[in-house]
């Protein structure tokens, strides 16, 4: 016959494991975007850092976005 069995509950890790992988997230995306715009601006040969800047300010803009995704999807979740 059909007889549904009793679901598991699912492990859920404790939220702070969540956001400590976000905190991560953040530092790898505004580390990467610093570092490649340092070496682009070392190819560059140019004074002003503006490689550096260009690509600091977009790696943060790109981290914010995605941790803004991240939280809408958490809202979406309850």
């Amino acid at each position: 016959m059909n007889k549904k069995e009793p679901q598991k509950p699912r492990f859920e890790p404790p939220i702070y494991v969540k956001y400590l992988g976000l905190s991560f997230q953040l530092f790898a995306v505004i580390g990467g975007g610093t570092w490649l715009g340092w070496w682009i601006q070392g190819k560059s040969n140019m004074k002003f850092p503006l490689w550096i800047l260009l690509f600091v300010f977009l790696s943060i803009a790109l981290a914010f976005y995605q941790l803004w995704n991240s939280m809408k999807g958490d809202e979406r979740d309850k």
